[in-house]
């Protein structure tokens, strides 16, 4: 390697180093003179407005969560990409729109396999008749 690469990559290391000891003495500098805690089981309590708390900190929540946030994440990338066509929508002309109405009709084919599968019907009767088809 050129001796003119290796001094390029120089203030890199340089940051690299100062970023690593920063972190380290800021963790051994916390650890050296912050407060030693006491363990009390009042203290260690999770604390909910003054009640005693009714579910565990751990308990599961429905897959259908996670479904949803996974569909918006999904659905809301797929319409940034709206963005960059809207402000080159003259330069692209016919084959640009085109090609756009072939990205949305897919968004649209995947929005209404979402609906038809029911991942956003969160009522109760629907839930009973997809466990008894299942």
């Amino acid at each position: 390697m050129p001796e003119q690469a290796i001094n390029d990559y120089i203030p890199v290391l340089l940051l690299t180093g100062f970023a690593v000891s920063f972190a380290a003495f800021n963790l051994v500098a916390s650890w050296l003179l912050g407060k030693k805690a006491l363990t009390n089981p009042a203290k260690d309590s999770p604390f909910e407005c003054g009640m005693v708390p009714f579910h565990t900190e751990r308990r599961r929540f429905s897959v259908r969560f996670y479904v949803v946030a996974m569909l918006f994440i999904l659905f809301d990338i797929e319409v940034v990409f709206l963005y960059p066509w809207a402000v080159k929508f003259q330069a692209l002309g016919a084959f640009g729109f085109a090609e756009m109405l072939v990205f949305l009709g897919v968004l649209i084919i995947g929005w209404w396999y979402v609906i038809k599968k029911g991942a956003l019907d969160w009522s109760s009767s629907r839930r009973h008749t997809l466990r008894r088809s299942a």
